[in-house]
């Protein structure tokens, strides 16, 4: 159990039980990109050893991490979408939710994480940089999908690459 007075919060792998409630925490955190209540279902079934659920005491999903390891580069972890409901932000859960899926046995190969983050997302700068800073690793990061790749109504994506670190440090 991890959270603060107010909030007590639980942290495990996603389950079937809990895709719709990631789909509506997706749809509450502008500007991540909403998939289909069907997608956050496999991603909570198919990928449950990659991905983190946070809950409350009532069951509410308050924070979601999907990601996989990469089939070309097994040492490295793609991180998808990581989101966190406006009621359990300023708590850490998003650092929380990453370093409960880097420490786990599955990842053990793993010494890099990557994403994408468009150049005006500011909250995830400041945690992929906070991230790099905590596991003493190089945050690096290049221009990855440009708007025009994204249909021209999407801003362009960065690709950042954090590592090489220890899992051991986590």
């Amino acid at each position: 159990m991890v959270g603060h007075a107010e909030m007590p919060l639980f942290i495990r792998k996603p389950n079937a039980e809990d895709g719709w409630g990631v789909y509506e925490l997706i749809k509450s955190c502008p500007p991540l990109d909403v998939n289909s209540a069907y997608a956050y279902l496999l991603l909570a079934t198919q990928f449950r050893d990659t991905c983190a659920v946070a809950t409350n005491e009532e069951g509410e999903v308050v924070g979601f991490v999907s990601g996989y390891v990469k089939d070309n580069a097994p040492d490295t972890y793609f991180l998808w979408q990581v989101a966190v409901g406006e009621k359990a932000r300023g708590t850490g859960l998003a650092r929380r939710l990453v370093e409960a899926i880097m420490s786990r046995p599955e990842l053990d190969e793993v010494h890099h994480l990557e994403t994408t983050i468009t150049p005006d997302n500011l909250a995830s700068w400041g945690l992929f940089r906070r991230l790099a800073a905590r596991w003493h690793a190089p945050l690096n990061s290049r221009e990855y999908f440009s708007t025009e790749q994204l249909g021209g109504e999407h801003d362009p994506e960065n690709l950042v690459r954090i590592g090489p670190f220890q899992i051991d440090r986590l």
